[in-house]
């Protein structure tokens, strides 16, 4: 999940800023982490102890308030309702990483994506756009080429990933539905060279430039297993101590293999000592 957590801070200066290009500079002093950082922790802080995801999420929206939450969120997250609201936003596939990682088999990946996501986004778009990602980063951690990925989210979801970004990017607005985004962000990685190239390519679509790079960061960080040490040590400096008590807690089972893990990393250098 840092691969989400990083781009959503490499994206968060663009969010209402649209630009056009993949040449930027990565971080400036207006960079910060967002909601989607906040979410994408609660849910590894649900899977690491149980606790109930809706309470967590409220939990952290009182402890968090200034991240920049969605209107419908806000709202609910307020409230002591703890009832899904039937979002199609993508608020359900910003946060779904650490599902992708966390699970040995990709049904049961499906299967707690949708439990993660109808916590409130109970629609069936926002049900699809988490499936679709976790299902992504499952696949590319267990070493599945991109023309496997592509098929498969393709066939399983009927995203049409056939689009080049040249063609999908001098008319993309800004756009925050599921269906809206998370195909075009999951094309942002199919079409990158690198972990670097595919957050730079999200933030170029000029939409909903954290959440696009969060979830194109968070596929590349699985299928690339390599993020620039200046961008980890960079956004570990912005995070706060309970955000970085639960990431470590999370990389240091995932990397051991404990609970239910695969311990399948395959060469990936584990970033606890940055972490």
């Amino acid at each position: 999940m840092l691969g989400a957590i990083i781009g959503d801070y490499v994206g968060s200066r663009f969010e209402f800023s649209p630009h056009k290009s993949v040449d930027f500079p990565l971080v400036t002093e207006q960079s910060h982490w967002t909601d989607d950082t906040v979410h994408t922790v609660a849910l590894a802080e649900h899977l690491l102890t149980g606790a109930p995801y809706a309470a967590l999420l409220k939990r952290y929206f009182r402890d968090f308030p200034d991240a920049g939450y969605g209107g419908r969120f806000t709202v609910w997250a307020a409230s002591d309702d703890l009832t899904p609201y039937n979002s199609f936003g993508n608020g359900s596939a910003m946060r779904v990483s650490p599902v992708g990682w966390f699970f040995a088999d990709l049904e049961t990946v499906l299967l707690e994506a949708e439990k993660s996501a109808a916590v409130t986004h109970d629609h069936p778009e926002g049900i699809r756009g988490a499936q679709a990602v976790a299902g992504a980063v499952w696949m590319a951690r267990q070493g599945a080429d991109k023309m496997e990925i592509r098929t498969f989210i393709a066939d399983r979801f009927g995203y049409d990933l056939d689009r080049p970004l040249e063609a999908i990017r001098p008319g993309y607005r800004f756009d925050v539905t599921c269906q809206g985004s998370v195909p075009e962000a999951i094309i942002c990685f199919l079409e990158a060279t690198s972990y670097e190239n595919s957050i730079r390519n999200a933030v170029s679509l000029g939409g909903d430039a954290d959440t696009q790079a969060c979830i194109a960061g968070s596929i590349a960080e699985a299928y690339y297993r390599n993020i620039p040490s200046v961008l980890l040590k960079t956004v570990r400096g912005s995070l706060p101590g309970p955000f970085l008590d639960v990431i470590n807690a999370f990389h240091r089972i995932k990397m051991s293999g404990e609970n239910g893990f695969p311990n399948d990393e395959k060469g990936f250098e584990s970033t606890e000592r940055i972490w």
